[in-house]
């Protein structure tokens, strides 16, 4: 599944580029486990994040965006970021959240769905890359 932008995300990234409300700080990548698709209605609520062993949100730096144009499509992206997991667990996708976990900006759905990490523990490497013509 492509990345989606729910309505609360859109209302939050207008905000932010308006100036309306401050940024904050680095947003945080989070791992969700229940089996869901993003909607244009999602909510933070709808996504359980992760708990399996190993997990922790990853913080999106500032500075690791790179931003650029190459015919007629731009690219933001971060280095691909691993989740290094000591346990087993299924995850379904990844969302991104606002600094104080929140506020839902944008989510997506592996197209792959489910990823099931076995009981010896394994990774999940996701690159957060958002497109735009």
């Amino acid at each position: 599944m492509a990345l989606l932008v729910p309505d609360v995300g859109e209302v939050l990234l207008l905000s932010y580029m308006l100036n309306k409300i401050a940024p904050g700080d680095d947003v945080k990548l989070k791992l969700f486990k229940n089996d869901y698709t993003p909607v244009e209605g999602s909510v933070i609520g709808a996504f359980t994040e992760a708990d399996t062993a190993g997990y922790a949100a990853i913080s999106l730096a500032k500075a690791d965006w790179t931003v650029a144009t190459d015919t007629g499509t731009t690219t933001a992206e971060q280095p691909q970021k691993t989740f290094t997991l000591t346990g087993a667990g299924t995850h379904y996708g990844y969302y991104i959240t606002d600094t104080a976990g929140t506020g839902l900006l944008w989510a997506e759905r592996f197209s792959d769905a489910p990823h099931t990490i076995p009981s010896g523990g394994g990774t999940e490497k996701i690159t957060v890359k958002i497109q735009g013509e």
